[in-house]
């Protein structure tokens, strides 16, 4: 290259270049022409240097771009060091936390599985006693949802025999059982869960001897708590009229094309003695799950927007261990602490397991021991 056509390119300085270079590479409508072969060398020299950043942006936690980082490469390494460093500091909190950390960004939750929070493992609180005016202080189900808010439906899709409409329609009948069978106040109070019941299939002979039976002469192996909530109003009472529940409903293809349904949901009832002018509040939780049924008519004998039991299981914690009188039986202040089993020890509010190894823990080990009510 001529030293003539170095020095016509000498009066653009390294600023206007830089300026040249970014419009020319955007697209610019008023980019100027080629400029000289002094132009060029600067643009190559730019590109060649290794600590000049090219738009590096750095951020906040929740904010938008500070602007571009300096030229300096000492000042670099420091804005590298930093984020290093914060790096560092996110995958640690990942590690302790992956559920609070995804809760950052914006969206999160939308791409979260449904019931990413409803099978987390339960936060530590502190252990204050519940009173009649916060019943469920002290426990994770302070933040849980009341009644039927805290049980995650699906949305409705064609399955098996029926269509969208029949599903929508049977997952509103399952709703209606929820409520009618562990959240109906005359229910909890001992009556007996006619609305519940109805919607059971009528010509389903083994629930049906331990409906017949179950509330005449209860047992272990007929007991209406497997499918009902129950206190008896002589010895238990309420503590307000609200229940917290946390659970999930969800649904398959089962046997014959029929619609199999799945609720399984943790109750948290808040009560106190029956005595008058008691104020003792003690917490009994219940976690039941129940498979449903919803039969094709023209292959199982069945009455319509009735349901067959598939199975039911159940888990309760400070209900009454090993006794079978039709009722929850919770136990208040000393003797709550003494009947403690001599179980497993568990945590009731604990759902990121299914409800069988619960129980398969619990076979032949006696009551458990509860951690906390």
């Amino acid at each position: 290259m001529s030293k003539g056509g170095e020095e016509d390119g000498a009066s653009i300085s390294d600023e206007e270049l830089e300026r040249f270079l970014r419009e020319s590479e955007s697209g610019a409508k008023e980019a100027p022409k080629e400029p000289s072969a002094r132009a060029r060398m600067v643009a190559r020299r730019l590109r060649e240097e290794p600590d000049r950043p090219t738009g590096w942006r750095t951020y906040e936690l929740g904010g938008g771009p500070r602007g571009k980082q300096g030229r300096s490469g000492r000042r670099g390494k420091k804005i590298w060091y930093g984020t290093g460093l914060l790096v560092a500091l996110v995958l640690l909190v990942l590690a302790l936390n992956p559920a609070g950390v995804v809760g950052w960004f914006p969206g999160a939750e939308d791409e979260q599985p449904p019931n990413a929070e409803e099978t987390a493992a339960p936060y530590a609180v502190n252990a204050q006693r519940p009173t009649l005016e916060e019943p469920f202080r002290g426990s994770p189900a302070h933040k849980w949802d009341d009644g039927l808010a805290g049980i995650r439906f699906p949305e409705a899709r064609a399955t098996g025999w029926m269509n969208k409409a029949q599903v929508d329609q049977a997952l509103n009948r399952t709703r209606d059982f929820l409520s009618a069978s562990s959240l109906d106040a005359a229910v909890l109070r001992g009556k007996r869960p006619e609305k519940a019941i109805a919607l059971i299939n009528p010509r389903q002979q083994d629930v049906q001897k331990l409906l017949k039976t179950g509330f005449r002469d209860p047992s272990r192996k007929n007991n209406p708590l497997l499918l009902f909530s129950r206190f008896d109003p002589a010895k238990v009472k309420l503590a307000g009229d609200v229940v917290k529940t946390r659970g999930r409903v969800t649904y398959e293809v089962g046997e014959r094309g029929a619609l199999e349904v799945t609720a399984d949901v943790t109750y948290v009832y808040p009560v106190i003695p029956a005595e008058a002018g008691s104020d003792e509040v003690a917490r009994t939780i219940v976690r039941r799950e129940t498979v449903m049924s919803w039969d094709d008519p023209d292959k199982v004998v069945t009455r319509p927007g009735t349901f067959s039991v598939v199975s039911y299981k159940l888990d309760t914690t400070n209900g009454g261990c090993d006794i079978f009188n039709g009722y929850l039986n919770p136990r208040f202040g000393h003797e709550q602490a003494s009947g403690n089993g001599s179980g497993p020890a568990v945590d009731p509010y604990d759902r990121s397991r299914p409800i069988d190894e619960r129980i398969r823990e619990a076979e032949g080990q006696g009551c458990g021991r509860a951690t906390r009510t």
